[in-house]
């Protein structure tokens, strides 16, 4: 009878033993480097959770030779120029599907580069990836990402790109990201609530993405201190108030959009010191007065959009700019001027009119302004780093 019983029992043991312990390297395979032969049961334990690879990725990752498995890159690590270690990953596209990253990317000590745009990975993004020493970009976007923010990225000191755009991930973005030492940031398309941290400012980003959220509130005033901001979206979220003066302290700007939100007020003179910016968006909002001509004297303007507001006046400049096809005024209260909105409409709106706080700011320009030239010279087509975090595809810094 024990014997019976010993023959029954031990294959189930055996099979629990197998489920729950990784694989071991083969005794007969020669690896490179002691550190790859250290992450070879973690990558395979990791293949093994794989539940879709519609492109084969995966058939390349068997054998000793990791730097040579598809979407794996060796490097030697800071700390030994003499090693070699995994140093970068980049699933971009591969379409991969899998419950979960913990135990992969989090085990990988010597990784630096993580790129997993266009997969199906889903799960909460693991805390232990704040254990990695040298990770400096992390690229997430465009997968299944339940959760809220992950906290742990903020322990990640060495980090300088996040991309965590389009994701199922929601609730509130803790305020200390924006100290971080980060130069571009993508959060679009995600589910976010919350009202737009006071420290915006302080952000070291060029590139801030952080449109088709729920943010609500007034766009902070400290966003005019951000020292290297070049592209800015918080367009299609819930934001409300005045447009800050200090947006138009950002000298270096070269796209601001706050579109289809529920900004209120004239737009600030002060937006007549933005140099360097090419596209300036405010459409769909609940502006009004006159389109300050400072602002059409703008050199560099390539794009000014201020359809669907309640503007009722342009002056010369901006006519111009008009004429020229540069500014976009549809659906306003400009008298004279095509597919404007109905009388009635543009007298309801001014019925419920409230003024501005700090009203006297609006007319300070806090710069020297260059003569207006109607013949601007062609500019290059630019690639717009912001733009393109609002399509699922990969985010290129260049």
């Amino acid at each position: 009878m024990k014997i019976h019983y010993f023959f029954i029992i031990f294959p189930i043991l055996t099979n629990i033993n197998c489920q729950l312990l990784p694989p071991l390297p083969a005794l007969n395979l020669s690896f490179l480097d002691q550190s790859l032969a250290l992450i070879f049961p973690i990558i395979q334990n990791f293949k093994n959770t794989i539940t879709l690879d519609p492109f084969g990725v995966t058939r390349s990752w068997t054998g000793p030779d990791i730097c040579n498995y598809k979407g794996f890159y060796c490097d030697n690590p800071p700390n030994n120029s003499s090693a070699t270690s995994l140093a970068s990953i980049d699933f971009n596209g591969f379409q991969l599907s899998a419950p979960t990253l913990d135990g992969f990317i989090d085990q990988l000590p010597d990784l630096a580069i993580f790129h997993a745009n266009s997969n199906n990975f889903s799960g909460t993004i693991s805390s232990e990836i704040s254990n990695l020493p040298y990770l400096y970009e992390l690229d997430l976007s465009n997968n299944q990402f339940i959760g809220t923010f992950p906290m742990s990225i903020l322990n990640i000191h060495t980090l300088t790109f996040l991309d965590i755009r389009y994701n199922l991930l929601t609730g509130i973005i803790p305020p200390q990201i924006f100290v971080q030492n980060l130069d571009a940031f993508f959060l679009n398309n995600n589910n976010f609530i919350q009202k737009l941290p006071d420290n915006l400012g302080s952000t070291t980003a060029f590139y801030l993405t952080l449109a088709n959220n729920k943010f609500v509130g007034p766009i902070p005033r400290s966003i005019g201190q951000a020292p290297n901001l070049l592209e800015i979206l918080l367009l299609n979220n819930l934001l409300n108030g005045c447009i800050p003066y200090e947006l138009g302290l950002l000298k270096k700007a070269i796209v601001i959009d706050v579109g289809y939100n529920m900004l209120t007020g004239p737009l600030p003179c002060s937006l007549g010191c933005l140099e360097s910016v090419e596209q300036l968006n405010f459409a769909g909002n609940l502006l009004y007065g006159q389109v300050p001509e400072v602002i059409c004297s703008l050199r560099n303007l390539v794009n000014f959009t201020l359809s669907y507001n309640y503007f009722t006046k342009v002056g010369p400049l901006c006519s111009e700019l008009i004429e020229s096809g540069v500014l976009s005024v549809e659906k306003n209260c400009i008298v004279g001027l095509p597919n404007q909105r109905s009388t009635v409409e543009c007298v309801l709106f001014r019925l419920q009119i409230k003024l501005c706080p700090l009203q006297k700011s609006f007319s300070i320009i806090p710069c020297n302004i260059s003569k207006f030239s109607p013949h601007r010279p062609p500019r290059a087509e630019r690639h717009l780093i912001s733009y393109s975090a609002l399509s699922k595809k990969h985010t290129k810094l260049s």
